[in-house]
């Protein structure tokens, strides 16, 4: 038996019932050529299905890695804001720091704002890896439309074969298995499409994010710069304020110490001045210091009064109505006794020693004068001879005797037995004169 003809080679193989043809008939013996030739295009459909399946699948994993770099670029504006919220916390805080802290916001504004050029940069990167995941997107989509239409031709073919003979059935069945798997193909292409667009459109979300994280690192960026100018009104005023001081500090100063004139012109002098002695106080007429009112002894303390010191204890000759001193122990430099303190002559006024001394030489000259109480007149004589002193006319003593005041009319001569004459004073009788109440009353009427 002659072996059949195997389905599959080229027109004409099987043409001949010799070499084991079928068929006769040329047009018919080329059904199986037709069909390995439809066959032999759903494969290459299915290979190039499959080829379209990659792309897709290289898209979608080019779509994953932009709307990662999307993330990540979202995620570094993020971090560029939390940058520009800390150089803005910073700032503020530089605020209360006044002058020192102004420049060190003025650095926070300055890294604020290299923040934003970096979250704008991020923002650039995001919107450039959209534009790629939509191009991926784009790509696959022209993939899975090429997956299609192979897919169409391939089923078209297989129509066709099925037509041309049922013995192709099992090549056709092959080739709508092409065909179901280019199909399936197609799906899968279409659905990496979507998920590239899907990753198209969060990687678009993700530039959003990094536009408004740029925008939110932009106003930080303007805070801390607003900020930073506050800083620096603020360390304006303090140093205004710093001056103020200052001037305040030097003229509390001046009121303080200042000797070589007034405190401020026109306002007067320094407590210094007024304490120990400046220009334009001491010596001057209605003025004086302190110091000079207390202890100046050399001149006047205003070119008119003396101090207290001279007047206490002073000896100056301008200071006609003498020192304390002086009055207490004598005139002069040398605080005599017998020195006036002020005055000469008739008119010479002495200290309080010097009358204290008068008055104990005339308490002494009463006793040269008066004996005391005594018995009689030897008793007299005896005892005031026994103290050394010499018995003259005109002496007196109280005769206990008696009851009366005697005097010597005759000073005895020698010592010893009494022989001066002594008299008592007599009693002399008032009656005949008028009373106290009449010589009152005369003296007021008169």
């Amino acid at each position: 038996m002659t072996t059949p003809a195997r389905p599959g080679q080229f027109t004409g193989a099987t043409d001949n019932a010799a070499d084991g043809g079928l068929f006769t008939d040329t047009l018919i013996d080329g059904i199986p050529d037709i069909v390995g030739a439809d066959v032999l295009a759903a494969e290459t459909a299915a290979a190039n299905a499959k080829t379209s399946e990659t792309n897709a699948a290289t898209s979608a994993t080019n779509a994953a890695t932009s709307a990662t770099s999307a993330a990540a670029s979202a995620t570094a504006a993020a971090t560029s804001e939390t940058n520009a919220a800390n150089s803005a916390t910073a700032a503020a805080g530089s605020a209360s720091s006044v002058a020192a802290d102004a420049a060190t916001a003025t650095t926070k504004a300055a890294e604020a704002s290299t923040s934003a050029t970096n979250a704008a940069a991020s923002q650039t990167a995001a919107a450039n890896s959209a534009t790629s995941a939509a191009s991926s997107a784009t790509s696959a989509t022209g993939s899975a439309n090429s997956a299609t239409t192979s897919a169409s031709a391939a089923a078209n073919s297989a129509t066709a074969s099925a037509s041309s003979a049922t013995a192709s059935a099992n090549s056709a069945t092959a080739a709508a298995t092409s065909e179901t798997n280019a199909a399936t193909s197609a799906t899968n292409s279409a659905n990496s499409a979507t998920a590239s667009a899907n990753s198209a459109t969060a990687s678009a979300g993700s530039a959003s994010t990094a536009t408004t994280q740029a925008n939110n690192a932009a106003t930080s960026a303007s805070t801390a710069s607003t900020q930073a100018t506050n800083a620096g009104n603020s360390a304006t005023a303090a140093a205004s304020s710093a001056t103020d001081a200052q001037g305040s500090e030097d003229e509390a100063e001046a009121w303080a110490q200042k000797t070589n004139g007034e405190a401020v012109t026109g306002e007067g002098y320094s407590a210094k001045a007024w304490a120990t002695g400046g220009t334009g106080v001491d010596h001057t007429s209605g003025a004086g210091n302190a110091k000079d009112w207390a202890t100046e002894t050399t001149t006047t303390a205003d070119n008119t009064e003396y101090s207290a010191k001279e007047y206490a204890i002073g000896t100056q000759s301008g200071n006609t109505n003498g020192s304390a001193k002086q009055w207490a122990l004598g005139g002069g430099n040398s605080f005599a006794i017998a020195t006036p303190v002020t005055g000469s002559g008739g008119s010479a006024l002495y200290s309080a020693k010097y009358w204290a001394d008068q008055a104990a030489s005339s308490v002494a000259n009463f006793d040269e004068k008066y004996y005391g109480n005594y018995a009689d007149d030897a008793a007299a004589e005896n005892a005031h001879e026994a103290a050394g002193k010499t018995v003259t006319v005109g002496d007196l003593y109280y005769n206990t005797t008696l009851n009366a005041v005697r005097y010597c009319q005759v000073a005895p001569s020698g010592t010893g037995a009494p022989v001066g004459t002594w008299q008592s004073i007599a009693q002399q009788d008032l009656s005949s004169y008028a009373t106290n109440g009449f010589a009152i009353a005369m003296s007021i009427a008169l």
